[in-house]
């Protein structure tokens, strides 16, 4: 398989949604004063694709109805905007659609153009980091253990990475890479999370060992993820890792659409058999429109001699890998060996192909 192209260097740029032209126009010189270029988004629907990357969201007041309508998930940094007398009343709406804050023009251009400006001062310069998606394309697919090895591969090359646990009902990252009895912040605690989370203080809390930090959930009562907590916590580590990995259900709720839009790349694990094809055909139809760039990995045995062409083709995605059978892998497992950790074997050998891809730096001859 041909090497694939490294992602060229990342950088997300402030979203206006508005069909107000005068106000766009505003807008526009306080972007360029603040020396940033945007994207534009006319309404709700043409703004959810890049709604959760975005480093910046300005809702113009023209839109903000359309956006309560839509139930766009709350996000960190969106501001509602538009001129004075626009805006009343300003504050009721700002809290039912997320808004951090209220920006009525002229008095708030100075404001924004620093809210602007902080935008290339801040992402861009900090090389913030790539950010994958792993999803099952049935139960017991993998995809956990693709995480798990992903993380583990990008630890390896010195990659500050964060591990993300989005599957309430998955048995836990922590236990795949034995670490349930390592101390720190799980789900529960951070659930409540709905705005910007500080980077060093979410590795500080997160249970970690050298360049890998995890957020699982505990073994208490399953909870539900809010998708405010998950574009926060995508946010932190986008600013403060090199590699973030989402470990996704395969049923998305609110939390997992706001992470997959946030990924850079998706991978669909899926078995080389007829029925785990099948399968993977309706949860990638779900988990496309949510992210442009979905590939799949094929995982053997293939009990009907199922080629890892013949799958990518029925899906109609490009194939990314595939994963020979390793029995040594899951008695690791079961010994809490994290998967890919000694750097041998198919698992390792993919996973650190996929990191020197999404990074464009080597995992060759890591310790």
């Amino acid at each position: 398989m041909p090497p694939r192209t490294p992602l060229p260097p990342y950088r997300r740029l402030p979203l206006l949604v508005t069909a107000d032209g005068d106000l766009l126009d505003e807008l526009l010189r306080l972007a360029a004063a603040g020396g940033t270029e945007v994207e534009l988004a006319a309404d709700p629907a043409a703004a959810r694709a890049r709604w959760a990357p975005a480093p910046l969201v300005l809702v113009g007041a023209d839109q903000a109805a359309a956006c309560l309508r839509a139930r766009l998930p709350r996000r960190p940094r969106t501001v509602l905007v538009g001129r004075a007398g626009q805006l009343d009343p300003g504050t009721e709406l700002a809290e039912l659609i997320g808004a951090e804050h209220v920006a009525a023009l002229p008095a708030a251009e100075p404001w924004l153009v620093d809210r602007f400006a902080e935008c290339v001062a801040g992402p861009a310069d900090a090389g913030p980091a790539r950010v994958v998606a792993v999803l099952g394309g049935r139960g017991g697919a993998g995809a956990s253990v693709l995480a798990g090895g992903l993380a583990v591969s990008a630890a390896r090359a010195r990659l500050r990475t964060l591990l993300v646990d989005a599957d309430p009902l998955g048995g836990g990252l922590d236990l795949v890479l034995g670490w349930e009895q390592l101390d720190g912040l799980r789900w529960p605690e951070l659930a409540g999370a709905d705005g910007r989370v500080d980077p060093p203080a979410l590795v500080r809390a997160l249970p970690s060992r050298g360049d890998l930090v995890v957020l699982s959930w505990d073994r208490g009562d399953l909870r539900h993820l809010p998708a405010e907590a998950m574009a926060a916590t995508v946010d932190a580590g986008r600013r403060g890792r090199d590699l973030v990995v989402l470990d996704l259900p395969r049923h998305l709720d609110d939390a997992a659409v706001v992470a997959l839009q946030a990924a850079d790349r998706a991978f669909l694990v899926v078995p080389a058999e007829l029925r785990a094809t099948a399968a993977a055909a309706r949860v990638a139809a779900v988990v496309a429109p949510h992210c442009a760039d979905l590939s799949v990995i094929v995982r053997g045995p293939a009990p009907g001699r199922l080629r890892a062409a013949e799958v990518s083709r029925a899906l109609g995605l490009p194939l990314a890998g595939t994963l020979r059978p390793e029995p040594g892998l899951c008695r690791g497992l079961e010994r809490g060996e994290a998967p890919g950790a000694t750097g041998k074997g198919p698992l390792a050998a993919l996973c650190q192909r996929l990191v020197d891809e999404l990074t464009g730096r080597s995992a060759a001859g890591a310790a």
